[in-house]
């Protein structure tokens, strides 16, 4: 069985998984891609922006976070992510505000605090300024980051690129209501500019202290927000002179508070996340399933009675999973099969929802309000 819990920052949803123990088998550890497509698919799986796994620290930090985008890719770096995840510790363990977490991720180790409000502080490191870094091909500009101008079918559009941890381009535009963004999104994210792909973020600027953006998530198209491209984006306009060193950053989904005190410092960016619900995966959706259900389709329905139209399970390629897993991996298949085997859908709702319940009364009393 594997429970899992649905958060969202500003409308970036994520499903989180907690193996923070060591529980988890490897084949969720290092999942494959197309078990997190399925899983982050909104019609055929849970549905989200990515999968974000809490696992044991290997260096100096609490936890390590891996997470995962919609296209089944590995992210450096989610900082609405990282929120949700920093409000499910919370929410997990009974943090109170100013529990603070230093987790190891692939853009270094980052650490988010609970603030009183409710919000999560993140210090999110040090920009990456230097293009080999970010990495890209666009040169040093004068401005002290890599700048750029692209062609687009005749637009001429000048871009800077930052780097949190994971690629960023930011587009300065006049109004953001009449840029093609479905056309220029996808083919600035794949551009050779930028060999491991980016994000990309098209800016307009209300005033020195309220920026605007619309954002095209690597690996997942459009989305609400984009808590790494809100601070890369105030990094940008104030090194363009565009903005001051603190500024909201609006995105479709809300608003994030970014601040960057020092130039040779960390960012600093602050928002909300929301827990939306618990849940567990079927035997269908866990990557270790040998089963597959299929319905009668075609002919072959008319030549089933009304009982032999049942979900017929079929066996597929056992002995060559049986092999490719380790005997660790084996027992907990058993041990998921059995318990399944042994459950109404009634509890595993009920097991599901205590598990909620009981996160949702600790984040109550922490809050004074029960």
């Amino acid at each position: 069985m594997i429970q899992f819990s649905k958060y969202q920052g500003l409308g970036n949803d994520f499903i989180l998984i907690d193996g923070r123990s060591g529980q988890l088998p490897d084949v969720v550890v290092s999942p494959e891609k197309n078990w997190v497509v399925q899983l982050c698919d909104r019609r055929f799986g849970v549905g989200a922006d990515g999968l974000i796994l809490a696992l044991p620290a290997q260096a100096e930090g609490d936890l390590r976070m891996r997470i995962f985008n919609a296209d089944g890719s590995e992210a450096e770096m989610c900082g609405n992510g990282i929120r949700c995840l920093a409000l499910f510790l919370a929410d997990s363990d009974g943090s109170i505000a100013g529990q603070s977490w230093s987790i190891e991720t692939m853009a270094g180790l980052i650490c988010p605090r609970l603030e009183d409000d409710g919000n999560i502080l993140v210090d999110m490191g040090c920009p990456f300024l230097d293009p080999g870094a970010i990495p890209t091909t666009l040169a040093m500009g004068a401005s002290g980051l890599p700048q750029g101008e692209f062609n687009i079918d005749g637009t001429i559009l000048m871009a800077a690129a930052v780097g949190m941890g994971n690629p960023h381009v930011v587009v300065p535009v006049k109004n953001l209501q009449s840029i093609p963004f479905n056309v220029w999104g996808p083919w600035l994210e794949q551009h050779q500019a930028f060999p491991s792909k980016t994000n990309v973020h098209f800016l307009e600027v209300k005033t020195p202290e309220q920026l605007e953006i619309k954002v095209w998530e690597r690996g997942a198209g459009p989305t609400l927000a984009c808590g790494t491209g809100a601070c890369a984006t105030l990094v940008a306009a104030n090194l363009l002179g565009l903005c001051n060193q603190y500024a909201e950053v609006r995105l479709p989904g809300g608003p994030l508070q970014i601040n960057w005190p020092e130039r040779n410092g960390s960012v600093f960016m602050s928002g909300p996340a929301v827990a939306l619900f618990d849940g567990i995966l079927t035997p269908e959706l866990t990557p270790y399933s040998t089963e597959k259900t299929v319905q009668p389709i075609g002919n072959d329905v008319g030549e089933h009675n009304v009982d032999n139209q049942q979900e017929t399970t079929i066996k597929e390629d056992v002995l060559e999973t049986e092999q490719a897993i380790s005997t660790s991996e084996r027992e907990a298949i058993v041990g998921v099969n059995d318990f399944l085997a042994n459950q109404s859908l009634d509890s595993l709702i009920k097991i599901a929802g205590d598990s909620l319940e009981k996160r949702t009364r600790k984040r109550l009393e922490n809050d004074g309000l029960s």
